[in-house]
């Protein structure tokens, strides 16, 4: 058993996967490539966390580096940490998976994350070491818990410039995750009047039927508080999915448009664009076409957004999955941050949350089938484009196709969006029979 990178790091069942050992491994490698001195580890509140967190301090320390512990704390916090300090990092966190997952996500020196051609490198060092004896546990590491998760707060408190929340009523979903270690500070020092759901951690309940993937007692909450709104993190808290008054999904296509258009009118976005996904639905980008907006288009990841915001100067940019990023505020997607920069443009407008969504954007039907396939196909585009062109014709300019592969599955997955959830239906099966058709 080894470990490959995905999409977002790597990931694996704790149990019988993800070992410390291998971690360790990881750890060496990584911090040969990014800078061992002064690396910084921070996790969620899985079970597992802490023996990975004392593996890639270990790690750290075979590398001839030093190590700093950050304790329970958001990834963005870590990437926060990163920056100031001009330091590499790594989270131990699976995001959203149940708890028996965990996973190693690594930061550079400043706060970004990995290319592919930095992972890639990675990569073959460890597929080296992981075969040879793991090092001793137990190396010397400063303790920064307290400080990591205050320099956060603070951060996100600062980022709408000494306006205040007063008012306004919300529920928050911690996820039983690592936004527990900061949320509520940040939103009561903000005068927001607040109920709290997910924020008793046990190590197994991480995101168990509650957070970002699991809205409905938030959405049960918000309606029965009298909410003027709610908000839901992921485990690691990278990310945000809000609910408006009426209990609706307000998803993060929707919070990226309000926050464009809002930041638009203040002569505030450069651009004027934003960087969003190919999975970004085809309402949001009719509504920012509308407004002047440029769209730029990434695969999918929030890495490959946060790249191209770097390489065009942009501020605004993220995925419909809630991750969200303000390039001016921070180096990757940031639930809390997130959080604040919505609820400011809700108190600044005056208006409920649900108005700014139904204004931001019109969300087209958009229907998901995964395809399962033996192998990967190097060609796949120049394979799919004859289906693809056709069913583009068929939807003229009513809708959009998409067909891609899985960055971890073996699977093909076929994205359509349409005027009607029938026509977008009838596409995506009529799509999804002939890709199995065509690759067997």
């Amino acid at each position: 058993m080894t470990l490959k990178f995905g999409t977002d790091g790597v990931r694996g069942d704790a149990r019988n996967e993800l070992t410390p050992h291998l971690v360790a491994a990881l750890a060496r490698a990584g911090a040969e490539e990014l800078g061992a001195d002064g690396f910084v580890v921070g996790r969620d509140t899985r079970e597992s966390g802490p023996v990975l967190v004392a593996a890639l301090h270990a790690g750290v320390a075979a590398a001839g580096g030093s190590s700093i512990d950050l304790g329970v704390v958001p990834t963005p916090a870590v990437a926060l940490w990163c920056r100031v300090h001009a330091v590499a990092g790594a989270v131990v966190s699976a995001s959203h998976n149940p708890w028996h997952d965990n996973g190693v996500k690594f930061f550079a020196a400043g706060g970004s994350k990995l290319s592919d051609e930095t992972q890639d490198r990675i990569q073959a060092r460890f597929d080296v070491l992981f075969r040879e004896p793991s090092p001793p546990m137990g190396a010397t590491v400063e303790d920064q818990h307290l400080s990591a998760a205050a320099n956060h707060v603070a951060g996100v408190v600062a980022s709408i410039e000494g306006r205040r929340l007063d008012g306004l009523r919300i529920v928050v979903d911690a996820a039983n995750g690592a936004a527990t270690t900061v949320a509520e500070d940040a939103l009561r020092a903000l005068g927001v009047d607040l109920m709290m759901l997910g924020d008793d951690p046990d190590g197994r309940n991480i995101n168990a039927s509650c957070g970002s993937t699991y809205p409905a007692q938030l959405q049960a909450a918000v309606v029965e508080f009298g909410a003027d709104l709610g908000v839901a993190f992921d485990g690691d808290a990278d990310r945000l999915v809000a609910v408006d008054h009426t209990g609706a999904i307000v998803d993060g296509d929707h919070i990226i448009a309000i926050c464009a258009l809002d930041m638009n009118d203040r002569g505030v976005l450069a651009g004027p664009a934003v960087v969003v996904t190919v999975m970004t639905n085809l309402g949001f980008r009719r509504s920012m076409t509308t407004a002047g907006i440029e769209v730029v288009d990434t695969d999918v990841g929030d890495r490959y957004v946060l790249e191209a915001m770097d390489e065009k100067d942009l501020d605004l940019g993220g995925e419909q999955s809630g991750h969200v990023i303000f390039r001016r505020l921070a180096s990757t997607g940031d639930g809390l941050l997130t959080a604040v920069q919505l609820l400011d443009a809700v108190a600044r407008s005056g208006r409920p949350l649900a108005e700014l969504s139904a204004d931001a954007m019109t969300r087209l039907p958009q229907v998901l089938r995964n395809v399962p396939v033996a192998r990967r196909y190097d060609d796949l585009d120049q394979r799919l484009a004859p289906l693809v062109a056709a069913a583009e014709t068929r939807l003229a300019n009513r809708g959009r196709v998409l067909i891609r592969a899985s960055g971890t599955e073996p699977l093909v997955r076929v994205m359509v969006e349409a005027e009607t959830d029938s026509e977008a239906e009838m596409e995506a099966d009529a799509l999804a029979q002939s890709v199995a058709s065509l690759l067997g």
